[in-house]
């Protein structure tokens, strides 16, 4: 078998089930490289039946051989990767050996926190609904080449003049524009005295590591956060996140050359979830406070404990948006699909499918380019028959109700990419893997 480097990406908006997936392929890579996002994104894995979720370290740790990267796209809070290794170490994992950071990850401290929930706080009824852990305001300085990086730390005397110059401006917009207490330079900076001895350590050049696997012929997997439609370029703008969810993101957040990606594996739900605010056209609206809504989209949030790995938030559910998909193969080039969560809809007994928009009485196969036009469309559905019985832990397509093989057929038509592998349950053994992504020539 020839050596092969895959990208997982989310092809809606996040949520979709990446981390099970990298971790089910894991067993034949070197390596998994995490390559945008911060500890925004949670990733949840159950193998046998124990969960672990994580934020920021890639979905590989759970396997004692593989190598974990932290590539330069992703925005790195010093006090989260802590936590993080902390809770993995305490079960029995051996994790700072295998972990390895880019020099030049933008940091997220303290004074980016406090921006991002002051902004959130002010915008009121127009919020983007953010996790309000600093990701969007630790991009901005990353593009406005004010950031502190990860490599920073290495020289802590010139990381102290800069600190002292960030946080000056942002404790200037903190006290001036919102409104709000500033930062203190003095417990912020005894705290990255700390985060340097820990992070340090791990420091690496991302890019040469990947380069000496793949002149060693090793398989190397890279791992998306959110999802296609969260991508601040292609995504529903402005409700998206601050990176690029989309896999041309995989070359440019850590350092490969985008021919030496070989595959690109499209994690996609049987239905659809949205986490915060922005457009959703098959929305199925349901509170589950108020207990108040739409029926079938309570169903789908209480059957797909559709609750944010990170936030806790509840997710808004609907009906599987083939536009978007359309749009998600373009943008990623998908090789294969993984359908996740298809024993969700088990119990419904019909499943309608979003085939296309309309707009101004016209129909439309692919989606608007920003969020202010999804106010002009209206989803258009086909009805399919479903099976009414347990999918949970299928052993073959064979053994799939004749009315979940057609369902999977429709969605592979309208998307225009095969599904490869089939999730239907949590646990990394519940999975129905059609083409292997390492075989597939």
């Amino acid at each position: 078998m020839a050596k092969k480097n895959i990208v997982v990406v989310g092809t809606q908006w996040g949520d979709e089930g990446k981390g099970k997936i990298v971790d089910l392929l894991t067993d034949r890579v070197a390596a998994v490289v995490r390559f945008q996002g911060g500890h925004n994104a949670g990733h949840t894995l159950v193998i046998d039946g124990q969960k672990t979720v994580l934020h920021l370290i890639p979905s590989g740790i759970l396997r004692e051989t593989v190598e974990c990267f932290i590539g330069n796209g992703v925005v790195l809070s010093p006090e989260a990767l802590e936590k993080e290794v902390t809770q993995l170490e305490a079960n029995g994992l051996r994790v700072q050996h295998r972990l390895k950071i880019s020099d030049a990850c933008p940091l997220i401290l303290d004074y980016h926190v406090a921006v991002d929930q002051a902004r959130e706080l002010a915008s009121g009824k127009q919020a983007i609904g953010t996790t309000g852990r600093g990701i969007g305001p630790a991009y901005e300085d990353k593009v406005a080449r004010r950031g502190l990086r990860a490599g920073d730390l290495r020289d802590m005397v010139q990381f102290k003049a800069k600190l002292e110059a960030t946080l000056a401006y942002h404790n200037y917009m903190l006290e001036n524009y919102y409104q709000v207490a500033p930062v203190s330079f003095d417990v912020l900076w005894e705290k990255c005295q700390a985060y340097a001895d820990r992070i340090v350590p791990m420091l690496a050049d991302i890019p040469n590591l990947i380069d000496q696997y793949n002149r060693a012929g090793k398989n190397l997997m890279f791992e998306g956060a959110q999802g296609t439609l969260l991508d601040i370029d292609q995504g529903t703008y402005p409700y998206v996140t601050s990176s690029n969810t989309t896999a041309g993101g995989a070359a440019s957040g850590s350092g490969i050359g985008p021919c030496q990606l070989d595959y690109v594996l499209g994690i996609t739900k049987a239905y659809a979830t949205r986490v915060g605010g922005g457009p959703f056209p098959t929305e199925l609206v349901y509170d589950c406070e108020t207990d108040t809504g739409d029926a079938i989209g309570r169903e789908l949030g209480t059957r797909g404990q559709e609750f944010g790995a990170t936030t806790g938030r509840q997710r808004r559910c609907g009906w599987f948006d083939a536009v978007a998909l359309r749009r998600s193969a373009q943008v990623n080039g998908l090789t294969g699909v993984c359908l996740t969560k298809l024993d969700v809809l088990d119990t419904l007994a019909e499943i309608k499918v979003c085939t296309h928009y309309l707009k101004d009485g016209q129909p439309v196969s692919l989606p608007p380019s920003s969020a202010d036009e999804y106010d002009q469309v209206e989803p258009v559905y086909e009805t399919l028959p479903g099976w009414q019985c347990s999918t949970v832990g299928v052993p073959s397509w064979e053994a799939l109700p004749e009315a979940a093989q057609t369902y999977i057929r429709f969605l592979e038509n309208e998307m225009g990419v095969r599904v490869s592998i089939l999730s239907t349950g949590p646990d990394r053994n519940e999975t129905l893997v059609l083409e292997d992504p390492f075989e597939i020539s």
